[in-house]
């Protein structure tokens, strides 16, 4: 027998007799999905209470990625441009903040900006902006990464042409380097979605903020919280579902 099927093997095994073990006990745990019965009134009315966070989490993350993209596209140009001030300012953009966790970012900014300028943004303004400038800071790599895999004769034959540079990007490097940017781009707009539920800690009522409000008023956290799995997790795969189509639109429009 290959050593490769042993160890499948001894793993099922293993995992097995976990399954086993959990189940030996019997767990005393009521579920309580009343809570959610959408023939009650009251679990209609819970039900309404969480998807109202549905619409601040797209809000928000759909801002936070326009932001980032355009915040990224700069960035990156920066770190391409042959001037050394640009490719310095680009490297301490990137590695300052892909270093920062974005819950620190976004406490600073929330409670840092209104003592050290002055300016006291809302609660969706200071998630907007802490999502676009952290997750900006990894698109600016993507970018640069994509727009340095255009094959260097290509370029030359743009330039050859007599067009100018912002005619060489927008009409021979963009249209190649999106094929490469793109997958990228997508986990990238994953990763947005995911990390806008920090938002809640400054009081924003998107879907984890609301998800504790109603933890606290019915205290059924694994019903609650199970429930708002399920809701990132439809969010995440529709996400996932445009880009890959927009990845195969673009697949095939170049083989035509």
């Amino acid at each position: 027998m290959a050593v490769g099927q042993k160890i499948g093997r001894l793993c099922l095994l293993l995992a097995l007799g976990l399954l086993a073990g959990c189940g030996a006990e019997k767990s005393s745990y009521t579920w309580g999905w009343y809570i959610f019965n959408p023939w009650r009134d009251k679990g209609s009315s819970n039900i309404r209470f969480l998807m109202d966070g549905a619409w601040a989490t797209i809000s928000v993350s759909l801002c936070a990625i326009v932001l980032s993209v355009i915040l990224g596209s700069l960035v990156a140009m920066a770190g391409l441009s042959r001037k050394k001030p640009l490719n310095y300012f680009n490297r301490l953009y990137v590695e300052s903040f892909r270093a920062i966790p974005l819950l620190v970012l976004l406490l600073w900014v929330f409670y840092g900006l209104p003592v050290i300028i002055g300016l006291q943004l809302s609660v969706f303004a200071t998630g907007v902006l802490s999502l676009a400038i952290s997750d900006s800071a990894f698109e600016a790599e993507v970018f640069r990464a994509g727009i340095q895999s255009v094959p260097q004769g290509q370029i030359e034959a743009a330039r050859s042409l007599g067009l100018s540079w912002a005619h060489q990007m927008r009409l021979v490097v963009v249209p190649q380097a999106i094929k490469v940017i793109l997958p990228a781009l997508g986990n990238q707009f994953v990763y947005v979605l995911k990390m806008s539920s920090l938002i809640s800690v400054i009081g924003l009522p998107e879907l984890t903020r609301k998800a504790n409000e109603l933890n606290v008023n019915e205290y059924r956290p694994l019903e609650i919280y199970t429930l708002l799995v399920a809701e990132y997790l439809i969010l995440i795969l529709v996400v996932s579902f445009l880009v890959r189509k927009l990845e195969r639109r673009l697949a095939t429009s170049s083989k035509s």
